[in-house]
C-alpha cells in the first residue's frame, strides 16, 4: 500500500512520475488551482487590510474530495506543483483546501523539479522543503492588483462605450506600447537619402567587385539630396581610385544563449510562424511528457516559464561531451567556470532546455506530431549550439578613395563553423562572401561603373508577436507566465487584430486606449509598470510586505475610478440612429458596433435581420475621381481609406487624405500627426496642418 502522496498539478504528468516511483507512491493531480477569488465581487476586503477572500473553485470539489481521501491514506504528502510562484502558490492553496497545516500525524513537504525526469523528480523527493511564502506572497499580490484593475475599470467601460470589454494591468499597457507604435507610423515623414555604389572590374571574374561610397573629403557620410550625389560625382569625374588601406583579420562570432520563455516565444514565431499560445501550449506538452518509442513517457524539455539562461552543471558536462562525440573536440565549447548571477531571476531555474541532450532531433520525430517536433526540434539545436564553439570567420577590409572621397569594400570567408554546424538564427542574415581580388596598398582600381539610388528612410516596424514580447520583456512589463495570455487577450477583446503577423489596432482598441490614457494613466504608464514588476519581485526575494503594495496602489486607483465614474462621458460607438433607411421595412437603421467595427443594422431586430456596411464619410473628395472618400475596415477590422466608388475607383490610403494639394506636385496631401504630407515620396512636400 502507498504510504507517501504526491500532488502535481497537470493530469498529463500523473502516469509518467508514478512510473518513475513506484507502488510505495500514490501520485495524483490537482489540474492547476483549486482556490481562488470569488467571480462575483472584488473577493478583497478592502475594509480589512486588504484580506483575500478564497473560495473553491467550481467544479473542483470532486478533485479536493478524492485527494483528501488519498490524504488519509497516506503518511507522507509531498506538493510537487511546478517550480514557479504561480506552482509555489498552488501548492500553498492545496494545503489551505486539504487543511494539511492543521494534520499532526502526517508530514507534509513541497518539491520542486526543473524537469520531468526520473532523476529529477527522485532527487527533489532527497530534499524536501517548506512552501515558499514570499514567492505565494508574490503570487496573491499579482492576482490581487490585478483583480483591482480588472474588477474597478472595466465595468466603466461597459457602462461608457460597450459591454464586453476589459481592463487589466498588464494588458491595457500592452494596448498602449502597440497604439503609441501605430501613432508612430501614421506620423512619420518620410525622408530622402541616396546611396552610391563603385564596381569595379576584377581580373579574371565576370562578377565585378564592389564597395560603397563612406564619406567625402570633409567627413561627411551622408548623401541627403540629388544636389549632394551631382556634388560627389562631380569631384570623382576624372579621377583615379586607389587602394588606400588593406586589412586582414579575424571576427569570431559567438554561440547563442539558451532559450528563455522570451526568446523561445519570439524565435517560434519567426522560424515557425508560431504565436505565442500555441508556442506554450506545445512547450508545455513537451514538458509534461510525451510518448517517445523505445523510452516510454517522458518529459523531453525543462520547465518552461523562466526568465533564466542558467543551465546546470550535469546537463552543462553531458551536452560537452555528446558535441565532443559526436562533432569533434573541436565543437565543444571550452568550460566556463563562472556564474550568472542574476538576482530577480529564481536560480533553481534553469534556461529551457532539452531534458537528454543524446534524445536527438531525429531519434524523436517518429514519436512526435509534426509542430511538435519543430519545436522540439528548434529548442534542442539552440541548447547544443549555447555549448559549441563560436564560429570563426577571416575578415578582408580594403578602403579606396578618388578625389579625396572614400569607399570602403568587405569580405568574410567562414573559417570555422562552430556552433553554425547546428544552428542559426531565423533572421541571420547570410554573410556577404564576395569575392576580392588580390591588392595592394597604393593600386589603382579600374571603375567599371558608379551606380546611385534614391531611398527614403522607412517608418517604424508595425508590432509583431514576437517583437512586442521583446518589447514587453525589455520595459520590464509582466513576467514569463503572462505574455502569451496578455496577447491572446487583446487579441480575443478585437482591441487589435494579427495581419500577415503584424499587429494593428482596431477602432475599439483605439477608443478604450484613449480612455485609459486620460482616466488612468498610472495603468498605462510604462514606467509605472515595469516599478510595480519590480515591487512584486521584491515581494517575492522576502525584501517587502505583499500588503504594503497593495495599500500604496489601491487607494489612488479607486480615486481615478470614481472621478471616471461621475466625469467621464459616455463615447457614443453603438446604436447611434443613422439617416440611412432600411430598404426592407422602412426603418431608420442604427449604428452598431460589432467585433469588426461599425455597422448598420435593422432595429426591428429580430423581426428584421436586415444589416449593411456602414460607410463612414469623410467630407473629402477622392483625389482620383471626385467621389468622397469613406472609412473603410480590412476583413479583420484595420481602418483605412478608399473611394466610394470602389470597384470602379480603386484609390485607397492607410493615412487620411486632406483636401489641400500639394503646392510642389499637386497630388494629394495625407495627416501625419500633427503635419500634412505629399503622399507623394518622390515629392517630399511637408507642412504644418
Amino acid at each position: 500500500m502507498a504510504n507517501s502522496l504526491v500532488i502535481v498539478e497537470s493530469p498529463a504528468k500523473v502516469k509518467t512520475i508514478k512510473k518513475f516511483l513506484g507502488s510505495t507512491y500514490e501520485v495524483d493531480a490537482s489540474g492547476g488551482h483549486v482556490r481562488d477569488l470569488p467571480k462575483s465581487t472584488l473577493g478583497v476586503d478592502v475594509e480589512n487590510d486588504y484580506e483575500p477572500k478564497y473560495i473553491t473553485i467550481r467544479g473542483k470539489g470532486d478533485v479536493l474530495a478524492k485527494l483528501r481521501k488519498e490524504v488519509k491514506k497516506a503518511d507522507k504528502i509531498y506538493l510537487a506543483t511546478d517550480p514557479d510562484r504561480e506552482g509555489e502558490a498552488i501548492s500553498w492553496h492545496l494545503m489551505k483546501a486539504l487543511k494539511l497545516d492543521e494534520v499532526k500525524d502526517k508530514k507534509v513537504y513541497r518539491i520542486s523539479f526543473n524537469e520531468i525526469t526520473k532523476n529529477a523528480v527522485k532527487a527533489s523527493l532527497k530534499t524536501p522543503r517548506e512552501i515558499d511564502i514570499n514567492l505565494v506572497d508574490a503570487q496573491q499580490t499579482r492576482r490581487i492588483l490585478d483583480r483591482m484593475v480588472g474588477y474597478s475599470i472595466s465595468p466603466i467601460l461597459w457602462e461608457k462605450v460597450k459591454r464586453g470589454l476589459s481592463a487589466g494591468r498588464v494588458q491595457s499597457v500592452a494596448l498602449r506600447m502597440i497604439c503609441d507604435r501605430e501613432e508612430e507610423i501614421e506620423a512619420f515623414i518620410p525622408e530622402e537619402y541616396w546611396s552610391l555604389e563603385a564596381q569595379f572590374k576584377v581580373p579574371g571574374s565576370k562578377k565585378p567587385m564592389t564597395a560603397k561610397f563612406h564619406n567625402d573629403k570633409n567627413g561627411n557620410s551622408e548623401i541627403k539630396n540629388k544636389e549632394t550625389l551631382d556634388a560627389i560625382l562631380e569631384t570623382l569625374k576624372d579621377e583615379t581610385f586607389v587602394v588606400s588601406e588593406i586589412k586582414n583579420g579575424e571576427r569570431v562570432k559567438k554561440a547563442p544563449i539558451p532559450f528563455t520563455t522570451s526568446t523561445l516565444q519570439q524565435e517560434a514565431s519567426k522560424a515557425l510562424n508560431f504565436s505565442t499560445q500555441k508556442t506554450m501550449r506545445l512547450a508545455q506538452q513537451l514538458y509534461e511528457g510525451v510518448e517517445v518509442k523505445g523510452h516510454g513517457t517522458i518529459g523531453l524539455i525543462t520547465y518552461l516559464r523562466t526568465d533564466s539562461t542558467r543551465v546546470s552543471d550535469e546537463a552543462d558536462k553531458a551536452a560537452r561531451e555528446f558535441i565532443a562525440d559526436q562533432y569533434g573536440e573541436s565543437y565543444a565549447a571550452a568550460s566556463d567556470t563562472s556564474k550568472k548571477n542574476g538576482a530577480k531571476i529564481q536560480d533553481a531555474h534553469e534556461a529551457i532546455r532539452p531534458t537528454n541532450i543524446t534524445l536527438t532531433p531525429v531519434k524523436v520525430k517518429e514519436s512526435l506530431a509534426r509542430d511538435l517536433f519543430r519545436l522540439y526540434q528548434l529548442i534542442w539545436k539552440r541548447f547544443a549550439a549555447s555549448r559549441m564553439a563560436p564560429a570563426v570567420y577571416e575578415t578582408t577590409s580594403v578602403k579606396l578613395t578618388a578625389g579625396g572621397n572614400v569607399f570602403t569594400t568587405a569580405a568574410s570567408r567562414l573559417k570555422f563553423d562552430g556552433f553554425m554546424s547546428v544552428y542559426t538564427e531565423a533572421d541571420e542574415k547570410d554573410e556577404k562572401n564576395q569575392v576580392i581580388s588580390k591588392m595592394e596598398v597604393g593600386q589603382e582600381m579600374e571603375l567599371a561603373d558608379l551606380v546611385s539610388a534614391q531611398h527614403f528612410t522607412q517608418p517604424p516596424a508595425h508590432y509583431t508577436e514576437a517583437s512586442l514580447v521583446k518589447a514587453l520583456e525589455e520595459q520590464g512589463i509582466g513576467r514569463p507566465s503572462t505574455y502569451a495570455p496578455t496577447i491572446t487577450t487583446i487579441l480575443a477583446r478585437r482591441y487589435i487584430v494579427k495581419e500577415n503577423k503584424n499587429l494593428y489596432v482596431t477602432e475599439i482598441g483605439e477608443v478604450v486606449n484613449d480612455i485609459m490614457k486620460e482616466w488612468f494613466p498610472s495603468i498605462v504608464d510604462i514606467t509605472f509598470t515595469a516599478n510595480l514588476e519590480y515591487l512584486l519581485d521584491s515581494v517575492g526575494e522576502g525584501q517587502m510586505e505583499w500588503k504594503t503594495v497593495v495599500r500604496n496602489f489601491y487607494p489612488d486607483l479607486i480615486d481615478a475610478v470614481n472621478e471616471a465614474k461621475e466625469n467621464l462621458e459616455a463615447v457614443h460607438i453603438a446604436d447611434e440612429v443613422s439617416e440611412e433607411i432600411c430598404e426592407v421595412c422602412g426603418r431608420n437603421m442604427v449604428i452598431k458596433y460589432g467585433p469588426h467595427g461599425k455597422f448598420l443594422a435593422c432595429p426591428g431586430f429580430p423581426e428584421c435581420k436586415n444589416t449593411k456596411p456602414y460607410l463612414e464619410k469623410t467630407g473629402i473628395p477622392c483625389p482620383k475621381c471626385g467621389k468622397e472618400v469613406i472609412v473603410k475596415k480590412t476583413k479583420k477590422g484595420r481602418k483605412y481609406f478608399g473611394c466610394e466608388a470602389n470597384p470602379d475607383c480603386d484609390f485607397m490610403s492607410w493615412q487620411k487624405p486632406s483636401i489641400e494639394k500639394c503646392p510642389d506636385c499637386g497630388g494629394h496631401m495625407v495627416e501625419k500627426g500633427n503635419k500634412l504630407a505629399c503622399a507623394n515620396e518622390q515629392c517630399g512636400y511637408v507642412k504644418n496642418k
